[in-house]
């Protein structure tokens, strides 16, 4: 069985930081390329980062260049998002999701997390 479990999301005041965790099992981790979405209330999953399977190369969404950063573990199937400078326009629910290839749009994940709440607050 296949679970992604996303954690380290709150309630933060614009300008802070964050590092969201994504927990990875029940597949090879190390062969997955893995993906952060974010999704606010009334809008289309966002697509914020991606990072390939060992960490050759990362792929951004313009929201996210130049403030957040994506990093992952392959010894402890782990993906994380660094958020820095955060507006309350990055408020929303953060996903985390694994893919076969380098891919920005939601339809190209085949497994996801139930997601972790970030809340910025001005």
């Amino acid at each position: 069985q296949v679970q992604l479990v996303e954690s380290g999301g709150g309630l933060v005041q614009a300008g802070d930081s964050l590092r969201l965790s994504c927990a990875v099992s029940g597949l090879t981790f190390s062969m997955y390329y893995m993906g952060w979405f974010r999704q606010a209330p009334g809008q289309e999953r966002e697509f914020v980062a991606v990072i390939h399977w060992n960490s050759v190369s990362t792929h951004y969404g313009d929201s996210a260049k130049g403030r957040f950063a994506i990093s992952r573990d392959n010894a402890k199937d782990t993906v994380y998002l660094h958020l820095n400078s955060l507006s309350p326009e990055d408020t929303g629910l953060y996903y985390c999701a694994a893919s076969t290839y380098l891919a920005d749009n939601p339809n190209g994940y085949d497994y996801w997390g139930q997601g972790t709440q970030v809340t910025v607050s001005s």
